[in-house]
């Protein structure tokens, strides 16, 4: 295998889905032999950003230099393109996203392309809109997680020739978690309800509506970590941390649990995936999440089961609640589907073909 040198312009080390992509592809690169360099945003700028926080404890690895200015101005904040350009790549990847200084941006991709590196971007963008600032800015190649990425966004600033260069490769799951379980001592003998994360407090709704009607029926707990501030409710059966804890001590407490409930929008009007499913279902235990765009691409059958469990409303929601409760052959049904998909989405395999399409584009003629 022929060993490349790849730069990577992301957001890192952040709890959000534009860095755990590029944390789970760049660091398989890095694992099969590959000389890596993350450019990641300036902690200070990000963090004015609902999405963006530093994971605690989280250790910067060598190879990642804190080169640019993130900013809600497509013609605002700055790249360090000097301090990009010390890295003698052979390809260069831009997870490209919302608040990336689309300016600077352009003129660092000129310069890289002009002496022969192939560019690819990453489309995390949304809406037709997020994507605006950055149709001028022409690339070797698009990668995008699926099919919706080119028709309702790409299709709209893309001529034919430069749509042709799109890709879609999927979006990574994390395997292999080597944790063990960590079940609290306040969960014993109860059923265990887990969700961690910062959603807007108004996506835990149904969670709470629904686990208000199982309590009477069901001795449960629904244990709530957040980093931005706890959730103003109080329940008996509600227990409720402030921290933005490890992936590590995360998964620990995840694996540990009865059901993993995600508040989620349904996501109209966008297109988006979501990256906390992809993060955790390696955990293997039943993942619940609303019917809606983030996971629609997730297949399941037309009761919504599949890899994820997928509910309509409130009744919706509760009545599946009760069958992973009592149904073990329902549990080990949903747990087997994740594994599959797990399996084929797996972050080695996506990694792979990133190299695959690396390879094509260093051995054609670069495109002007």
């Amino acid at each position: 295998m022929v060993r490349l040198r790849i730069g990577i312009l992301s957001r890192w080390n952040a709890t959000c889905g534009i860095s755990l992509h590029a944390e789970l592809v760049a660091r398989e690169w890095a694992a099969a032999g590959h000389k890596v360099v993350v450019f990641a945003p300036y902690p200070t700028s990000a963090g004015e950003d609902w999405h963006h926080k530093l994971i605690e404890g989280a250790e910067e690895e060598p190879w990642v230099m804190r080169c640019y200015d993130e900013t809600d101005e497509p013609t605002g904040g700055r790249i360090d393109i000097e301090k990009v350009l010390s890295f003698d790549m052979d390809v260069m990847v831009i997870e490209i996203y919302g608040r990336l200084p689309a300016r600077s941006l352009g003129r660092l991709v000129r310069i890289v392309r002009s002496r022969g590196v192939p560019v690819v971007g990453v489309v995390h963008l949304t809406t037709p809109r997020e994507f605006e600032p950055f149709a001028g800015i022409e690339l070797n190649a698009y990668v995008v997680f699926d099919r919706r990425y080119v028709d309702e966004i790409l299709a709209r600033y893309l001529p034919k020739e430069r749509l042709a260069r799109v890709k879609e490769i999927p979006y990574p799951c994390v395997k292999g978690l080597r944790v063990e379980p960590r079940r609290p001592g306040f969960a014993s003998g109860k059923v265990l309800f887990f969700t961690f994360g910062r959603q807007p407090p108004e996506e835990y709704r149904d969670y709470l509506d629904a686990l208000d009607r199982l309590s009477r029926s069901y001795d449960l707990v629904y244990w709530v970590i957040r980093s931005d501030g706890l959730l103003r409710v109080e329940k008996p059966w509600l227990v409720q941390w402030r921290r933005r804890p490890p992936l590590d001590e995360v998964y620990s407490y995840l694996k540990a649990a009865d059901v993993h409930l995600i508040p989620k929008s349904r996501g109209f009007g966008k297109v988006v995936v979501s990256s906390t499913v992809y993060q955790t279902l390696a955990a293997y235990v039943p993942t619940v999440i609303p019917d809606g765009r983030y996971v629609e691409t997730i297949p399941s059958d037309s009761d919504g089961i599949g890899p994820v469990v997928k509910y309509k409303d409130l009744d919706d929601l509760t009545e599946k609640l009760r069958a992973l409760i009592e149904d073990d052959g329902l549990r080990r049904r949903v747990v087997e589907e994740a594994r599959r998909f797990v399996e084929r989405h797996g972050s080695d395999r996506i990694a792979a073909r990133f190299v695959e399409l690396f390879e094509e584009l260093l051995s054609q003629p670069l495109r002007a």
